[in-house]
């Protein structure tokens, strides 16, 4: 995915709850990793939600990476490979549910809204002095309330061999400002054959999924605490008002609004940024 930051602690899988039983359909936690925190791909026997307060979660499952913020969880079936980063100081919390005995079914990763009522469920169902009775009422409305959300927030990768090049440099460095005629010339095809191959792989023109994947990065960089002029420096905007202008165009918002429903939702509101990366393809 991203460059890896300076102090980032890799760590293999993330560990299932010790006290995940027979009796339990949901097992619920958190963490909170005091550095930026990488998980290596691996896979679950069990489903997995995960969300995050105060800080994003981005995970990439085969050619499509989700950018988890304030407000979303993402849902990973059992057994799907995936990978992801958590920045430093986020509240991880993490639900893993048993796959035999969960009515709510996904064939991938989805995007789901973490509502006042699922959050509060879920954190009820991570105590460990609730009887079997108890739990299973608290389990059953955590089903009847769950849901995925309207817009999923995945950004498409091209997964074609003649561009995926430049998908992963980008990735690595999304302030790269080639333009599409440069990038033609460091493939050594011609600008037309990778705007069609970025439209039919991903959807989007190839200046569309760049602001995209911009995007994505951005919602990462505003909840580290890099102010606006900052973020849009980092990501090669060569004024923040340009910057301000896309980030609003994708996710209908501005990043100052961003920043302030997320410093109320990491306080203990019910807010939460609606929508953010709205118009990227959904998957």
């Amino acid at each position: 995915m991203w460059r890896r930051e300076k102090g980032t602690v890799v760590r293999r899988a993330a560990a299932v709850p010790e006290r995940a039983t027979a009796s339990s359909v949901i097992t619920a936690g958190l963490q909170v990793p005091r550095v930026p925190t990488e998980w290596a791909p691996h896979t679950h026997l069990l489903h997995e939600l995960v969300w995050v307060r105060g800080g994003t979660l981005t995970s990439r499952v085969e050619d499509r990476v989700f950018t988890v913020s304030e407000g979303y969880g993402l849902w990973m079936p059992a057994g799907v490979v995936h990978g992801g980063r958590a920045t430093a100081g986020a509240r991880f919390h993490e639900a893993f549910f048993a796959p035999d005995r969960t009515p709510f079914a996904c064939e991938g990763p989805r995007a789901i809204a973490m509502t006042p009522l699922l959050e509060s469920l879920l954190t009820h169902l991570s105590r460990t002095d609730l009887d079997a009775a108890a739990r299973a009422r608290a389990e059953s409305v955590v089903f009847d309330v769950l849901r995925p959300s309207e817009r999923q927030f995945a950004l498409q990768l091209p997964g074609d061999a003649r561009i995926d090049r430049v998908a992963e440099a980008l990735l690595d460095d999304p302030a790269d400002g080639r333009s599409l005629e440069e990038w033609a010339r460091w493939l050594g095809i011609s600008d037309r054959t990778v705007t069609r191959a970025f439209r039919h792989a991903t959807g989007l023109s190839f200046a569309q999924w760049r602001q995209a994947l911009r995007v994505h990065r951005a919602l990462a960089l505003l909840a580290e605490g890099l102010d606006v002029t900052t973020v849009s420096e980092t990501l090669g905007y060569a004024q923040p008002s340009t910057f301000i202008a896309a980030f609003r165009r994708i996710t209908g918002t501005t990043p100052g609004a961003f920043l302030d429903a997320a410093d109320g939702t990491s306080s203990g509101t019910s807010g939460g940024v609606r929508n953010p990366v709205s118009r990227v393809r959904n998957s």
